[in-house]
């Protein structure tokens, strides 16, 4: 009987997943996928790891570059029984989608030529992939999600071979200069054909690369947990658009999955998106487009009570970390995530250079564009040179903003056509405009702010909202304006801003048909209060001159600061001042249902209880202040 009953017990550890005897993999280029994995004999490629990891495993990555499609076959099953892929301690591993190309032919002047048979790409190739879906705009030309790099630097596409011979610099691009160098492909069902203009460059002396593969890392079944993956550079792939409806594959990312942590990374050259949250393909895939009968939000909202259905919830979806990683050029999205991001925390990553080429356009394009930030925190991130830095679009509910770093985008924070509630605190925002909000359910407390906060209220889509700390749909509501808190906040505008004729300030909200609590801010070069505001401070006169600087991997703020500052008569933020958003009935308060209260500033520091220093910095000296804020 004891025999039985300890039989039984291993069926069913078995049967739930429990690794009783945990492995370490290792993986190096010198190894062979016919060896053990162990550190004597150690496997050839990572995607033979990832075939045959299980729950609690470890694959520990060697020096190398690894040119690879690694799909996960199994996830772990708890937070104690990871699978963690990771790079060896101390040695440089990458992981690219790419491929190295000899055999360029040289054609005219700069420009060189290479024919590839379509059988070196498989059943993939990224020149006869076509970039599309919703809300995806071409600028009325073919794109591909192939590339062309030289020397880890991307090339451009262009539609025709005469402006490969004979580039012309794009005004649209950040780097105009950069975007002579251009590309161009046809292919057959035989052979692809590439040309180049390198400019002088030798390809076949030089590193020249192409990409060959849709993805990195990524499964391509869902519902694989609890995995960790750091310490890797992950480049170089053929990426797709990914609208929120549609399935959204990033460089690296969970497929609609929990759990995992994504850390230490440096991430870069997607074609869209580098990481992606976001959902699975039987929900919806590029529906709009394929019924233009119905608008896209009402198609959007099919989508989300088809994710309900399948188990959108708590239990199965996000609670993904998402830290310590550095991502840029992009030409999408850093981070995106439609549905799949909920519950989870992105934090400290560096965030640069994305939709920077601006070859293509449409809704979709930011350092982080997320739908559904239900309980998301995205806290002390550097996001600096992208179009626009957060895009929280949709049921952004218990989303909180907090101690971020934003400058050089061309906007700064979007948040589209959200409830709330949303908590937006301790962020330093430089762009001329750090703010832009068609939402309600906002509270904006203890910002840096330099330029104008773009307002108004979109009446025409009814979007949903949510029972607090849930993914179940409560209901669908249109918007009305206001229900928004502006506390503690400084509005330091620079002149050139001033000059607009859209007024800065918050005096946009004197008319919101929602009630508004909005005091104790400070107001500078013309920037107007609202007009019913307590407590504001209103300087005209002083420049703080808020500016910032670069010197290496460091970044500083400089700011004058005078005597005004001290002048606003502040309180400590907490949940009871705020109240609750008015659509979903939800109060501001923590993801575990708890009362927050802003007690510290952007760094940790403790704030005063009584009057704590308006903006972001506790404590602010009189005079020219240089801090260092990365």
């Amino acid at each position: 009987m004891k025999l039985l009953k300890i039989i039984t017990l291993l069926f069913v550890l078995l049967g739930t997943g429990y690794c009783l005897e945990a492995r370490e993999y290792h993986v190096s280029l010198n190894g062979s996928d016919l060896n053990d994995g162990s550190v004597s004999k150690p496997l050839k490629t990572i995607a033979q790891a990832a075939r045959i990891a299980k729950a609690g495993d470890v694959v520990t990555v060697h020096e190398g570059t690894y040119r690879e499609y690694v799909i996960p076959e199994n996830g772990g099953t708890d937070e104690t029984h990871r699978i963690v892929y990771q790079a060896a301690h101390g040695e440089k591993v990458s992981i690219k989608g790419s491929e190295i190309i000899k055999g360029w032919q040289p054609i005219k002047d700069d420009v060189w030529k290479v024919t590839i048979p379509n059988t070196f790409f498989g059943k993939f190739n990224p020149y006869q992939d076509t970039i599309w879906g919703d809300w995806f705009g071409n600028k009325g030309r073919i794109h591909h999600t192939g590339e062309v790099y030289l020397n880890g630097k991307s090339f451009y596409e262009v539609e025709a071979l005469a402006k490969v011979i004979n580039p012309k610099p794009l005004t649209d691009a950040v780097d105009s200069a950069g975007s002579t160098y251009t590309w161009y492909c046809e292919s057959n069902n035989k052979t692809t054909t590439i040309w180049a203009n390198f400019h002088g460059h030798k390809p076949n002396a030089e590193l020249v690369e192409i990409n060959a593969r849709p993805a990195c890392f990524f499964p391509t079944k869902t519902g694989l947990n609890y995995i960790t993956l750091r310490g890797f550079t992950i480049s170089q792939a053929a990426t797709q658009w990914a609208a929120p409806t549609a399935e959204q594959i990033g460089m690296i990312g969970p497929h609609w999955s929990k759990g995992w942590i994504i850390e230490n990374n440096v991430i870069s050259d997607s074609k869209c998106s580098g990481i992606s949250l976001g959902k699975e393909k039987t929900t919806g895939h590029n529906v709009w487009l394929g019924d233009m009968k119905k608008d896209g939000a009402i198609h959007y909202i099919e989508v989300v009570f088809r994710a309900l259905k399948i188990g959108w919830n708590k239990q199965n979806i996000g609670s993904h970390i998402i830290r310590n990683n550095t991502i840029f050029n992009c030409e999408q999205t850093g981070i995106c995530g439609s549905l799949g991001a909920v519950f989870s925390q992105i934090t400290n990553n560096n965030i640069y250079n994305i939709h920077v080429k601006r070859q293509f356009t449409g809704a979709e394009m930011a350092g982080i564009k997320i739908h559904a930030s239900i309980d998301l925190l995205i806290k002390s991130n550097r996001i600096h040179n992208c179009s626009l830095g957060l895009w929280m679009d949709w049921m952004a509910q218990g989303t909180r903003i907090s101690s971020n770093l934003m400058y050089h985008n061309d906007t700064d924070l979007f948040t589209e056509v959200d409830h709330g509630p949303i908590l937006i605190d301790n962020n330093i925002m430089l762009a001329s405009t750090p703010y832009a909000e068609c939402s309600e359910g906002v509270a904006t407390v203890h910002n840096l702010f330099t330029g104008r906060i773009a307002h108004w209220v979109d009446g025409g889509r009814y979007t949903p909202y949510h029972l607090p700390h849930d993914t179940w749909v409560a209901g669908l509501i249109t918007f009305f304006g206001g229900d928004h808190r502006f506390y503690n906040n400084i509005f330091a505008t620079d002149k050139e801003v001033m000059k607009l004729k859209d007024p800065t300030g918050l005096a946009k909200y004197n008319d919101s048909k929602q009630p508004v609590q909005i005091a104790a801010n400070i107001y500078f070069n013309g920037a107007t209060p609202y007009n019913k505001e307590i407590d504001a401070v209103e300087n005209k006169t002083f420049d703080p001159n808020v500016t910032i600087e670069e010197n290496g991997e460091e970044v500083f703020l400089h700011i004058n600061v005078d005597d005004s500052f001290k002048k606003v008569k502040t309180q400590l933020i907490t949940s009871r001042l705020l109240g609750k958003a008015i659509a979903p009935d939800a109060a501001f308060e923590n993801a575990d249902g708890s009362p927050l209260k802003i007690d510290v500033d952007y760094f940790g520091k403790k704030r005063s209880d009584t009057n704590p220093f308006v903006g972001p910095i506790e404590g602010l000296k009189e005079g020219k202040q240089v801090i260092k804020v990365w």
